[in-house]
């Protein structure tokens, strides 16, 4: 061999490993980058951060709720932080504000998603529907505040506790055993077209059947917020119940109108449907008398030291914010996230197929903010068991527990069925 034929060698395999060092470092935001500390990395995370990402409504019709859920999930972020962070790494939450435009946050997922590597927040039934497949794609794990079962068997998408027909089982449950309501009896349904309100109908309807009861059901917008004609639908089918499966906004006009026009019937609504904001309303002395609420989450208000404590640290950071559900909801959603980030750590890996891997190998995972949390099969709700709660103008949150979290009867045979 030559000097020449040497030269040329030696140049080619010099341009071949840096191409391949290249390479590497293109793969290296799916996880093929391992830092110094041994860990690997991907993107969102460098070898001082990690980064994750919020996306809610700050201006839309869930701005109190989003609020809240910022506020709460930043309480976390900043507690973990001051102990030093996960993984040797500081926690960082970038905020985007949709305004519940799905538009606007298929946008700012898609300024999002190169820098993160979780999203422990993403706020409306809708917004996640048109980002799922981004998601899965992405391999981002994302915790939505929406609990319809048509989100469940994703592997990157964990819906948190129960969904809203499990929610509906122990609606339907709660009124036959407290409310007298029986076989031959009927019961209102109003609902939000939708993910939302079609999941919370089909558990509605499924418990209804088996008890041997009647579903009157009534559909209707977002933009619905006068139910007088809902009302009177209902006055004239004869129920004897009522559940509602919206906003806040409907369930205030619906139990305000119905008060009002004599139909004074036990209501019952998921924890989207209540705000304590509405005890301050008109409506407060009909919400009180008349209103429950099924939540996978206790109240506020609940003496489980988990929930005092961070109740405490929010009114500490926060004075002139609200405690309410959302606050509960994102705290406890952030830190289930942790819990999982830290798995991921512990495994050597924090690229986002991995974080999303320690997450399904959760399968008792408990905060202490309710029930304990099984993520091991995406088909399945996190959560089977419901609390009940009821409005209290005196109560911090504006409710208090009526029944402990508890699984309502035929849980099991509705899910195999539905499956």
């Amino acid at each position: 061999m030559n000097r020449t034929t040497r030269a040329v060698l030696a140049v080619s395999l010099a341009l071949l490993v840096a191409a391949t060092g290249c390479s590497t470092k293109a793969r290296s935001g799916d996880g093929g980058d391992k830092r110094s500390d041994g860990v690997r990395t991907g993107p969102g995370v460098t070898a001082d951060t990690i980064r994750l990402g919020a996306l809610t409504d700050l201006t839309g019709p869930y701005a109190t709720l989003g609020k809240s859920i910022v506020q709460a999930q930043q309480l976390w972020a900043d507690q973990i932080n001051d102990k030093g962070g996960i993984c040797h790494r500081k926690i960082e939450i970038v905020v985007k504000d949709h305004g519940y435009d799905v538009q606007k946050a298929v946008t700012a997922y898609a300024d999002l998603a190169p820098d993160i590597v979780a999203l422990p927040q993403v706020i409306g039934s809708p917004v996640v529907a048109a980002l799922l497949d981004d998601i899965e794609r992405d391999r981002i794990l994302t915790f939505p505040q929406a609990w319809s079962a048509s989100l469940l068997d994703k592997d990157a998408v964990q819906v948190l506790g129960t969904t809203y027909d499990v929610d509906s089982l122990t609606a339907v449950d709660y009124l036959a055993r407290t409310k007298n309501i029986k076989k031959g009896d009927k019961i209102g349904h109003v609902y939000f077209e939708g993910d939302y309100g079609d999941n919370a109908l089909e558990g509605s309807t499924w418990a209804a059947r088996q008890a041997g009861i009647t579903v009157v059901g009534q559909k209707i917008q977002a933009t619905d917020t006068d139910l007088s004609a809902q009302v009177a639908a209902l006055t004239k089918a004869g129920v004897k119940a009522v559940l509602i499966s919206a906003g806040p906004a409907q369930t205030a006009s619906l139990v305000g109108v119905a008060a009002a026009s004599g139909l004074k019937v036990p209501v019952v609504t998921s924890a989207p449907g209540f705000a304590p904001q509405l005890l301050k309303t008109q409506a407060a002395p009909a919400l009180v008398s008349m209103l429950s609420i099924v939540s996978a989450a206790p109240a506020v208000s609940s003496d489980l030291p988990g929930v005092k404590a961070m109740v405490t640290a929010y009114r500490k950071k926060y004075p002139d914010s609200s405690v309410d559900s959302g606050v509960l909801s994102g705290y406890n959603a952030a830190e289930l996230m942790g819990e999982d980030l830290e798995k991921a750590c512990a495994a050597g890996s924090l690229a986002r197929a991995d974080v999303i891997a320690a997450h399904r190998s959760q399968s008792d995972l408990d905060t202490g903010l309710g029930t304990p949390q099984d993520f091991s099969d995406p088909a399945r709700p996190a959560g089977l068991s419901t609390y009940v709660l009821k409005p209290d103008t005196k109560a911090l949150g504006g409710t208090v527990g009526v029944e402990d979290a508890h699984r309502a009867p035929g849980v099991e045979d509705y899910l195999e069925q539905r499956s």
